[in-house]
């Protein structure tokens, strides 16, 4: 057992040292060329792959389908009131009055 451990802290020890003297030697910039090979190579494996029509077209499906619902929330709020200078529904009569009778001295 102890020989083992022996040789575990050697190789750390081995690798900690490598690793401080290769870090000094590293280049602190990027080769020359790397940026134009790194780009030319996403070119050719086809770039950036967004269809803008399919994602435009999914943003006006969703907004159609929300003014839909928000359109058939209203026209149910207007069916229940008897008339248009009457509050859209009694629940908010009730809390509106709740919250006047709260804040009022």
């Amino acid at each position: 057992m102890q020989s083992s451990n022996d040789q575990l802290f050697r190789l750390l020890r081995a690798a900690a040292a490598a690793t401080r003297k290769e870090a000094s030697e590293l280049p602190n910039e990027m080769p020359f060329g790397f940026d134009t090979r790194v780009l030319a190579r996403w070119r050719a494996d086809g770039g950036l792959s967004i269809d803008v029509g399919s994602l435009l077209r999914r943003v006006v499906l969703l907004s159609l389908a929300i003014i839909a619902l928000a359109g058939a929330g209203v026209y149910n709020e207007l069916q229940q009131s008897d008339s248009f200078d009457a509050p859209l529904s009694d629940e908010y009569a009730i809390a509106d009055t709740a919250i006047n009778n709260t804040f009022e001295p």
